[in-house]
């Protein structure tokens, strides 16, 4: 049987986290930057992860499980649900009374003269 092959074009353009997310860059980012803003410039400086409509796609590119990011954001609300409920609840830290201020004797032109 062949080897399955990555697809080498996707390979230079994107990168793939442990978690299976694929990350991007931002289209519209190359060129022609005297037309946007300085904002919109500096967003296209951040990554972006691919949506659930790319990943089905990019899954036969690459032949490895991917995740899009509304699927990673929905399995992170579900660990955090189960993490709340199954961790033990932390018992209140008891204050610690006020520590008594001292106040310092002022001193005097005599005293320093000595």
């Amino acid at each position: 049987m062949p080897k399955i092959k990555t697809h080498k074009g996707l390979h230079k353009r994107a990168r793939i986290t442990k978690s299976g997310k694929v990350r991007l860059g931002r289209p519209r980012s190359r060129h022609r930057k005297s037309n946007k803003s300085g904002i919109q410039v500096q967003s296209y400086r951040d990554r972006i992860f691919a949506a659930a409509g790319d990943i089905k796609r990019l899954k036969a590119m690459v032949s490895r499980p991917l995740r899009s990011r509304e699927q990673a954001e929905a399995a992170k609300q579900q660990c955090d649900s189960c993490c709340d409920a199954a961790a033990p609840a932390k018992p209140a830290k008891a204050e610690a009374p006020p520590e008594p201020e001292t106040k310092a004797e002022p001193k005097t032109k005599e005293d320093t003269e000595q």
